[in-house]
């Protein structure tokens, strides 16, 4: 799949499950046309069509993961398709041979996980001036994961390592955003985010066995951040 220059980026969605049967099928839909999410973006539909076809064509199944966590596939997504809401898909959870897979179909059927948030590159947008709002028009799709909703930090740790594992890093506001998430005053994420990420992001005009070198660091050290349970 031709990905064009930019960032890995990661979109919540409600699930909106309509069903979960017991031999882990379920079915939904992941993003939804035409809404404004809170970074003021919008996707429109056919974003996705050129992408699927692509997939298609690979006859390569898209995992389902849980918690973007590429070492935890729970199943497969059997259809991904555009229709006039959104992106819907149809999976099935291998609850038979995966045991996560059937810890997810019990807080799924529970309604306590209730999340999809898909992976992506953006191929092309348009910024509207005069209202702040960037129409996503086409979009790689990269994975797709069940998530609990609203997107816990913990997610948002997996999605900030989802990144690094493709070779990019956060953007500074992202990684703030994840900061102040995580407990962080405001005051204390930018200094974090600008003293930390923004010497990596800098250094990304050096060499590129640097570059490796220092998302192999973050790495390593989100490997072993947890955040406390309340």
């Amino acid at each position: 799949m031709k990905r064009k220059h930019g960032t890995l980026k990661v979109r919540d969605f409600d699930l909106e499950v309509k069903a979960v049967g017991d031999d882990g099928s379920f079915s939904g839909y992941g993003s939804v046309f035409g809404v404004v999410d809170s970074y003021k973006e919008v996707v429109a539909p056919g974003a996705f069509s050129e992408s699927l076809a692509e997939l298609a064509a690979k006859g390569r199944p898209i995992p389902v993961l849980w918690q973007h966590q590429g070492s935890a596939p729970i199943g497969v997504w059997d259809t991904l398709e555009e229709d006039e809401k959104g992106l819907h898909g149809t999976g099935t959870l291998l609850v038979e041979h995966v045991a996560l897979a059937r810890e997810a179909q019990a807080l799924m059927k529970a309604r306590a996980v209730t999340g999809l948030s898909i992976g992506y590159w953006v191929r092309e947008s348009s910024y509207d001036e005069k209202t702040g709002i960037r129409t996503l028009t086409r979009l790689d799709l990269v994975e797709v994961s069940i998530v609990t909703f609203p997107a816990n930090d913990e997610a948002r740790i997996d999605a900030i390592k989802m990144k690094l594992a493709h070779g990019e890093l956060p953007t500074i506001t992202e990684f703030e955003r994840f900061l102040r998430e995580a407990g962080f005053s405001k005051t204390k994420a930018a200094v974090v985010a600008n003293r930390g990420l923004a010497h990596l992001l800098r250094s990304e005009s050096g060499s590129a066995g640097e570059k490796r070198a220092e998302i192999e660091q973050m790495k390593t050290i989100l490997d072993g951040f947890t955040l406390p349970k309340l």
